[in-house]
């Protein structure tokens, strides 16, 4: 009985005991348990990224491959430290410096020792690295650019750091992630899922071969291609217009909202940051604190809008009743705050809507954005008024992009006017803020704000939230936020005349020299007084040249906003570009060859340099050349 009863227990106990085993084996067991067992080593195998095209498919992005030279610290044995170095093309100190950061991060897991290298590294190196223990090469892509332009619309990839690691459980020390730009929004449809291979290792640390024979193993998964919106050619085409100068450029097509071209002067070729060398060429671009190629200043370059603005205020004085286009006012050559003249470069005389915008007259403006004020009991009635017909038409906001960055621009408020002068409709008025009327107050805009709000008048009153996905994998992708339509607190009935006024700008106002043959155009110019703090002096520098503009004036297909530091008045480079854009947009060639020869020959450089007289100047000194092969000397004269 007792040899009966002690069987039984040591049989229940066996049963149990290769139950529990059976359950963890089969029923309980996940990938992540294998990291802990030290006889097993995990491989990855990384997919391609996503190609980026264009929205006519043509390519932007693509892969070269590249070559990781991986460690594993624990699996190190003595070698030749000096050989390897030189193989690998690094000093001693450097390789102590990756190996103590291997260690830290993990002893048994892989880390990525030497990063990114070519082909012709690569192959001289990997006959070798049997002879390394330890160490081994790893195959990936980099991204290959068949284009120089657009680099603050691609962005760029680099390693993650500690903070990419803490917050994204899937990535490991040495992978790549996209950092600014497409790259870093669309992140999770491009990078593709990474394949694993599990290796089962001997005690003597010997790989023996595929762990339960490779049934765990995964492949990779190529990232999904996507389409931008960006037109290749025009964005191509702009920055070339904008060697050697500073601002900003935005296109969008105001049917759908979708950017043509996103441009930023100074910018530098994309492939820079790509490599061994991107965080040395990394660290030249962001460093260089005068020129600044690594801002963007399409979207995140805040100024005062100038004149294009005034075609707000009529639309929001028409929407009012404060006005009809056949309201006059009376230009003095100027107009009167108080007993202050202040100046007008239209020529003096009687206003209405359509010559008052034609001609960019200061005073029709100013009298106009009074006499919205008379409309309401109060003055902090009229601002609130004014500031939510402006803010309608997406200025004062981030414009809900899909760009991963920008500036707000701003819109000033009843309260910001309270606290200025303090509360009290005597305290403030239309004319203490008379400067809001012909854009030279506290409206601050960005040029993709200043596209969108020209996009909006095309569509007479609406808009749709600009972006740059096009497509995912050759599918055409409709985001809610991206195709539904967002309208502005002006009637439709309102637009004609102030549509009419920008077309008469072309055809006998402001811009009446920068006509395109065939195509009519609706547009607006602005002259922006210019001021910055010189060892904290305010100084007046040569004024911005701004232009917006919009054709055809039906059925438009591109709305264009131009934004030119230092450009002087605003048909002198802002419309002589914005013309050549549109031109080459809608009819891909140019027929005006002398004017787009100026543009691309000439400089504002001399301009830029005045602030920092006596000081070394030169604009980014990275990429000009490869832009334009009639780029010409740096300091060439205006004429």
């Amino acid at each position: 009985m007792k040899k009966l009863l002690l069987s039984s227990i040591i049989v229940i106990i066996g049963i149990t005991f290769l139950g529990r085993l059976s359950y963890l084996q089969i029923f309980s067991f996940s990938p992540d348990q294998v990291l802990e067992d030290p006889a097993i080593k995990r491989v990855y195998d990384y997919p391609e990224r996503g190609y980026i095209y264009d929205r006519n498919g043509k390519l932007l992005v693509g892969n070269d491959p590249a070559y990781d030279v991986m460690v594993i610290p624990r699996e190190v044995r003595e070698l030749d430290t000096l050989e390897l170095c030189g193989l690998l093309k690094i000093d001693k100190e450097k390789f102590k410096k990756e190996l103590r950061k291997a260690r830290i991060y993990s002893p048994r897991l892989p880390s990525v020792f030497v990063p990114q290298l070519s082909k012709e590294d690569y192959a001289m190196l990997q006959e070798k690295m049997r002879h390394y223990a330890g160490f081994y090469i790893q195959k990936r892509s980099l991204r290959y650019y068949d284009t120089n332009s657009g680099a603050n619309v691609l962005g760029y990839i680099s390693e993650v750091n500690e903070r990419d690691l803490t917050k994204n459980p899937y990535y490991v020390q040495g992978e790549l992630t996209g950092r600014t730009g497409v790259e870093k929004v669309y992140e999770d449809i491009l990078r593709g899922r990474k394949g694993v291979q599990y290796i089962q290792k001997d005690r003597f640390n010997r790989d023996i071969g595929p762990y339960k024979n490779g049934t765990l193993d995964t492949l990779p998964e190529q990232g999904f291609e996507i389409n931008i919106t960006i037109d290749k050619e025009l964005q191509e085409y702009g920055e070339r217009l904008m060697v050697g100068k500073w601002g900003g450029i935005v296109a969008i097509e105001p049917a759908t909202g979708e950017i043509l071209s996103m441009i930023s002067g100074p910018t530098y070729d994309p492939s820079l940051l790509v490599g061994r060398k991107r965080s040395a060429n990394y660290s030249k671009l962001h460093y260089d604190s005068i020129s600044k190629p690594t801002f963007d200043r399409s979207i995140s370059f805040e100024k005062s809008p100038g004149s294009p603005f005034k075609t707000i205020n009529a639309l929001i004085a028409l929407q009012e009743g404060a006005i009809t286009p056949s309201t006059t006012f009376t230009c003095h050559h100027g107009f009167f705050i108080g007993r202050h003249k202040k100046g007008c470069h239209c020529g003096g005389g009687t206003r209405n809507l359509n010559n008052g915008i034609y001609l960019s007259c200061n005073a029709y403006f100013v009298g106009a954005y009074k006499k919205i004020f008379e409309q309401f009991p109060s003055n902090s009635e009229a601002m609130d008024a004014w500031e939510k017909h402006v803010k309608s038409f997406g200025l004062g906001s981030y414009l809900g992009s899909d760009l991963y960055t920008g500036r707000p621009g701003s819109v000033p408020s009843t309260d910001l006017y309270n606290k200025w002068y303090g509360v009290g409709d005597k305290r403030w008025s239309a004319t203490t803020t008379y400067s809001n009327a012909i854009g030279q107050g506290e409206v601050n805009v960005t040029p993709i704000q200043l596209a969108n709000m020209t996009a909006a008048i095309a569509n007479r009153g609406y808009f749709f939230t600009p972006h740059v996905l096009k497509k995912v994998d050759g599918k055409k992708i409709d985001i809610p936020d991206f195709v539904e339509p967002k309208y502005t607190t002006i009637d439709k009935r309102h637009f004609e005349p102030v549509i009419q006024g920008m077309a008469d700008v072309y055809h006998k106002g402001t811009a009446r020299y920068v006509q395109i043959p065939d195509i009519e155009i609706a547009g607006k110019t602005g002259t922006v007084e210019n001021y910055v703090k010189i060892d904290s002096v305010r100084t007046q520098l040569t004024d911005n040249s701004v232009f917006v503009a919009f054709a055809p004036v039906e059925n438009p297909k591109i709305a264009i906003a131009v934004y030119i530091q230092n450009g002087y008045y605003g048909s002198r480079y802002a419309g002589h570009i914005a013309s050549l854009m549109i031109e080459k947009y809608i009819k891909r060639e140019i027929t005006r060859t002398d004017l787009e020869k100026r543009m691309l020959e000439r400089t504002l450089e001399h301009e830029y340099a005045k602030p920092y007289s006596g000081k070394e100047f030169k604009i980014n000194e990275y990429d000009w050349s490869k832009h334009s092969s009639v780029y010409k000397a740096q300091n060439q004269s205006e004429e």
